[in-house]
């Protein structure tokens, strides 16, 4: 008798629904399925012709010339991923094309799927454990965008301007918590 006394209480329904609103916030805010799921992206190790055009341009006799060969993107930094919120594994390489263009290439990434989750370069260093987990967004960063997926391999285009000299940490940033997921310290040179 008391619990149906209880139940028809206004009180009572205030509290349900309530508890429903907070409920859906925090499903929307931690996304807790996806823990669950998985994005996995293969993109090609990014190549430019040497020359302008890819198509077969035709030649005053009418035959058609093949289309100027692809270069390999010279690395100029690379890095291996540590875990810092999540586990996370993989190599981070700064590549630049035959245009001059640069590239992030992560390669053989592991880590969770999360909510918002982006790719940062970044002034501050790499470190370990949790001291790691938040100081990525303490200096200067710049977004590449939001992670293509979460196992595999992706490409991510630098601007022309990023000053690759003082950004020297790549992160998979989760921008809803403000944490990394796991960092990369980038190194000049090929490994």
């Amino acid at each position: 008798m008391r619990i149906k006394r209880l139940l028809r209480h206004p009180a009572t329904w205030v509290a349900a629904a309530f508890a429903a609103v907070v409920f859906g916030v925090a499903l929307y805010l931690f996304q807790p399925w996806r823990l669950f799921t998985t994005v996995e992206v293969n993109e090609a190790l990014p190549v430019v012709a040497e020359s302008p055009g890819s198509a077969a341009a035709p030649q005053g006799d009418g035959t058609n010339t093949p289309p100027a060969a692809a270069q390999d993107p010279k690395t100029l930094a690379t890095g291996t991923f540590i875990s810092h919120e999540h586990e996370t594994r993989g190599r981070a390489k700064v590549l630049e094309l035959a245009d001059g263009s640069r590239v992030l290439r992560i390669e053989n990434l592991n880590t969770s799927d999360g909510p918002d989750l982006r790719v940062w370069l970044s002034d501050q260093p790499v470190k370990e454990g949790t001291a790691g987990w938040f100081n990525l967004d303490d200096g200067k960063h710049l977004e590449l965008g939001e992670l293509k997926g979460n196992k595999g391999n992706a490409n991510y285009a630098i601007p022309a301007g990023a000053d690759l000299d003082n950004l020297k940490t790549v992160t998979i940033w989760c921008k809803r918590f403000s944490v990394s997921f796991g960092a990369a310290a980038l190194k000049a040179g090929a490994a």
